[in-house]
């Protein structure tokens, strides 16, 4: 199926451009996250407690916000969870399960409710999860890396990790900008995005080795310009119907995954960005440095 029957447009010749958009965006993520001292990690890799509660009532975040203004959780973060009267508390203090139902009894005495659970992280168990956490991704780059090294050659294993590593960036500095909690589930949206992101570029990158292989008499930039258009219909319907879907679970699928929903439509729209504007003219680029040394 093709969206798009032919085009073309020299993407090569718009890499300067997006190269600025890009350093710009991802400047301004890094200088957030120096700002803030770094991400906004959930009690998932800093310690805390996780409480969800079932009101009979309707009940206001901020009438429940001022109930417990005057204790612990006065600094807690409150979601509603699901379209009932529930709410999800997420608390940087690590008090037993029985401080913690002394201090909603003590302050929830007018409501009726019903504590459906409480959890505890300890910041042993967040350390190790943000190490965990971090050896995942990079093991996901080395051994996407050793991949397209042996399928192409180095120079699209670069290429491909560039764009990753962009996209990796990008969409942290995003979340950095908003003050947006990251939690486990924000990792495996990093490692999806991840997973995206190689697989537009790998089909770009398949179709520049096949028009390469072939005596078409153009230079190299010609022949990205050139695969890059012939895959542009394909890449348009897939980040489509990824992005639909996505954008559907943000709107409807709930607090629970409303996040991660959000790290994956940022993720689509840099990821397919990535794949055209930065994967292949780094890749280009590191061919061209290579031909001039090989020729001196």
């Amino acid at each position: 199926m093709k969206l798009i029957n032919k085009t073309n447009i020299n993407f090569i010749n718009k890499t300067k451009i997006a190269l600025i958009c890009s350093t710009i965006m991802i400047s301004i993520g890094l200088i957030s996250l120096f700002i803030n001292k770094g991400p906004n990690l959930s009690i998932d890799f800093t310690g805390g407690a996780i409480i969800q509660i079932l009101f009979d009532e309707d009940l206001k975040i901020d009438e429940l916000r001022a109930a417990l203004k005057s204790t612990p959780l006065d600094k807690s973060e409150i979601t509603k969870f699901g379209k009932n009267n529930e709410y999800r508390i997420k608390t940087s203090i690590t008090n037993k399960s029985q401080d913690i139902n002394n201090i909603l009894s003590n302050n929830l005495s007018i409501y009726n409710y019903e504590i459906r659970r409480i959890e505890n992280v300890g910041p042993k168990i967040g350390n190790e999860l943000q190490l965990q956490a971090i050896y995942a991704i990079a093991l996901a780059l080395l051994m996407l890396m050793i991949y397209i090294g042996f399928r192409f050659d180095r120079f699209y294993s670069f290429g491909s990790v560039a764009a990753i590593f962009h996209d990796i960036l990008f969409t942290l500095g995003i979340f950095s900008i908003f003050n947006l909690e990251i939690d486990l589930s924000i990792i495996a949206a990093f490692l999806t995005i991840v997973g995206y992101s190689l697989n537009d570029t790998i089909v770009i990158f398949d179709r520049f080795r096949e028009n390469s292989q072939k005596d078409l008499k153009l230079t190299m930039p010609e022949i990205a310009n050139l695969s890059l258009n012939q895959t542009l219909s394909r890449t348009i319907i897939t980040s489509f119907t990824t992005l639909l879907v996505v954008m559907i679970l943000y709107f409807i699928g709930g607090e629970v995954i409303k996040y991660f929903a959000f790290a994956l439509i940022v993720g689509v729209l840099v990821g397919t960005y990535s794949s055209i504007f930065i994967a292949s003219p780094f890749m280009l680029y590191l061919k061209s440095k290579s031909k001039i040394e090989e020729e001196e």
